[in-house]
């Protein structure tokens, strides 16, 4: 079965800001996809994202990292965020974009934990990384925040949400 990309939102920073929504998410979709090409403001910061406006500790999260001559894991339970992968702590503050992609599986069914596969590159010759998210709600995903711990998104970073259609 054919799966189909369609862009549902996007959007481009004019300035500098601490987070990006995506809201009013159709549910005609099999999954979703949000792609971003971001600078942060400070450094040190980490790309983080969350569901329906959730702030409480219902996510869960493993991130595996590799930057070619050595690789690591982490784990980390009951945060109130979703770590975006490639956009975190090194992601780049000069004159370089971090470039990552969230999939976001079955995010319309409500019956089951939603989770999220976050991956990405902060910089020419930096980490490479993988992060499984689970969030442990079983609603449907009818928004999604992405923010920073601290600091903003600059100026020029874009952020665009695509749904999966089966064909």
């Amino acid at each position: 079965m054919d799966k189909t990309y369609e862009p549902i939102a996007a959007q481009t920073l004019g300035s500098a800001a601490a987070s990006v929504v995506f809201s009013s998410i159709p549910q005609i979709y099999t999954d979703l996809v949000l792609v971003g090409n971001v600078q942060l403001t400070s450094a040190g910061q980490s790309l983080l994202y969350q569901f329906n406006s959730d702030t409480a500790t219902n996510y869960s999260l493993t991130i595996f990292k590799g930057n070619g001559t050595s690789a690591t894991s982490d784990r980390r339970s009951n945060v109130n965020y979703q770590l975006a992968a490639g956009w975190d702590a090194g992601l780049p503050t000069s004159a370089s974009f971090g470039t990552g992609i969230i999939n976001i599986q079955n995010y319309s069914n409500a019956t089951t934990f939603k989770t999220s596969l976050a991956r990405g590159s902060n910089a020419a010759g930096g980490d490479v990384t993988a992060t499984v998210n689970l969030w442990r709600n079983t609603a449907a995903i009818t928004s999604v925040t992405a923010y920073t711990a601290s600091g903003n998104f600059a100026t020029g970073s874009t952020f665009v949400l695509y749904g999966i259609k089966a064909a």
